[in-house]
């Protein structure tokens, strides 16, 4: 369950699914994400901590890129998923948009 987990974040996901087009630095993230450093780095560490993501040195930079391929394949089968489910999982009255929106507006209050 940690896995899915460290996958639940948007940006965290977001991370993984552009290094698995090739490795980036955090100011490569950050350029292409639009979010803070910080945010970026906190998130590349967590994926790191969880032995998702990991940092080639070179010089004063480090490169990351992911440590096991068969994220990749997760990918493929949860898109799979969702196809074959259609809209049931964004209508979900627990997890879908609807309730991520009541969330953040309860959250809000």
């Amino acid at each position: 369950m940690a896995l899915f987990h460290s996958l639940s974040d948007g940006t965290r996901l977001t991370i993984t699914r552009r290094l698995a087009s090739g490795e980036a630095r955090v100011a490569d993230l950050v350029a292409e994400l639009g979010l803070a450093q910080s945010t970026v780095s906190a998130h590349v560490a967590c994926l790191r901590d969880c032995g998702l993501v990991e940092g080639r040195p070179q010089g004063r930079q480090v490169f990351y890129s992911l440590t096991r391929l068969e994220l990749l394949d997760l990918f493929t089968a949860a898109e799979t998923l969702l196809a074959a489910t259609g809209n049931a999982v964004a209508l979900c009255p627990n997890y879908g948009a609807d309730a991520a929106t009541t969330e953040t507006q309860e959250v809000a209050r």
